[in-house]
């Protein structure tokens, strides 16, 4: 308690330089940041004050703990209708590159990764236009029968559509509560990219309105059932544009209380139409990964997505406010078929040794963010470890190789 009075005055130390105290004073009592308190907040150019700020928030919802989970990505195909021009995944029925996998192949490295130890399957793929909607409900059925003990957090907003617009034609809840009797247990976050219009305008036209994604959401989380939240930050959009999009993802969790996590992507733009965008900053990502803890309020969970990040900025988002650090994943495709050159897997060792290193106590989480398997953290000399005493790296030490 003493620690945490003299950090928090050291901190309202610094607002007073800063001009942010009423900010601070509003985080501290719990008070729900607005527009204005938000963009104040992004324009603060003291990015260790920001962390700070987060953390304490983080640390109030989840203690010491950050999660993560040992899963497996599978991709059915990437054959699709549209064009998205942040997008080097997606490819045209027999244009070289295609691939669309059998049901069999899936089950298989869906059962793989299971005795490895993986307690979720995380699918997604492209509209395909020719898939018949009974393999969608035969991939679910499947894999579940072959691993009843994984979770399967499979497709995005924008493929329910097409399942159900396109192939199905039928209501959207139908086509939901079809996979859900499947076996299905959460929707995954993406196509939510940034709402506003006009960016989805330049970067994906065609694909689904910001409306739309969050209708699609709204009818799972209304079945009962979770999903994530998701971000794709740092191409065209400005920050008055993320920060509507954080608030209309507060509002629909306001509603209805279905998000587990949230999980923003820093936009990878190598092998994409949008190449010449220079690639968003770490200080960016860390930025945005605390933003996210201050202005969702209602979300539990912050994950700082290492694939996107690469881990050592994902380990420094576990002290700006971030409490998870996603998964194991093993086969990782979309961005790295973008350029990006982080590692398409990481073993639990690497996860558990990151977290670690930030300070915090690991822990093993399932689908839905419950906590599975806590891990004590071990010292060498007396087998205990006191996460808020023996910090490996000092933030403002590594702040300064930040690119």
């Amino acid at each position: 308690m003493e620690n945490n009075e003299r950090d928090y005055r050291r901190l309202f130390d610094r607002s007073i330089r800063l001009g942010l105290t009423d900010l601070l004073e509003k985080v501290n009592e719990g008070q729900r940041l607005n527009f204005k308190d938000a963009l104040r907040l992004y324009q603060c150019e003291d990015l260790n004050f920001l962390g700070a700020v987060a953390d304490r928030v983080a640390r109030k919802k989840n203690g010491e703990r950050v999660s993560y989970i040992l899963n497996r990505y599978l991709n059915y195909s990437n054959i699709c209708i549209l064009s998205c021009q942040f997008c080097a995944f997606y490819r045209r029925e027999n244009q070289p590159g295609s691939f669309t996998e059998s049901i069999e192949q899936l089950v298989n490295e869906a059962e793989e990764a299971a005795v490895k130890g993986a307690t979720e399957v995380h699918c997604v793929g492209g509209l395909h236009p020719k898939l018949p909607y009974s393999y969608y409900l035969e991939l679910v059925r499947a894999i579940k029968q072959r691993v009843p003990q994984m979770m399967m957090k499979a497709f995005t907003a924008v493929e329910i559509r097409h399942l159900a617009k396109r192939i199905a034609k039928k209501p959207i809840v139908e086509v939901l509560h079809d996979l859900a009797s499947a076996g299905l247990d959460a929707l995954t976050g993406g196509g939510a990219e940034i709402f506003d219009a006009e960016v989805r305008r330049q970067i994906c036209l065609g694909k689904e309105s910001a409306e739309e994604w969050m209708e699609v959401h709204r009818l799972w989380h209304n079945l009962g059932k979770k999903s994530t939240a998701t971000m794709l930050f740092g191409h065209v959009e400005t920050f008055p544009q993320r920060i509507d999009h954080l608030f209309r993802l507060r509002d629909l969790q306001e509603e209805t209380g279905g998000f587990c996590a949230f999980i923003p992507f820093a936009f990878e733009p190598a092998n994409t139409k949008l190449s010449h965008i220079r690639k968003t900053s770490g200080v960016d990502f860390l930025k945005t990964i605390a933003l996210s803890r201050l202005c969702l309020d209602n979300f539990d969970h912050i994950t700082a997505y290492w694939i996107s990040s690469g881990m050592a900025i994902g380990e420094l988002a576990l002290n700006f406010g971030a409490d998870d650090l996603h998964g194991t994943i093993e086969k990782e495709k979309i961005f790295h078929m973008a350029g990006a050159n982080t590692p398409p897997g990481q073993t639990v060792d690497a996860l558990k040794k990151a977290i670690e290193n930030a300070g915090k106590i690991p822990v093993r989480r399932d689908t839905y963010y419950r906590i599975i398997e806590p891990i004590s953290l071990r010292n060498s000399e007396n087998g205990s470890f006191n996460p808020s005493k023996d910090k490996v790296k000092n933030n403002q030490e590594i702040l300064r190789k930040i690119p």
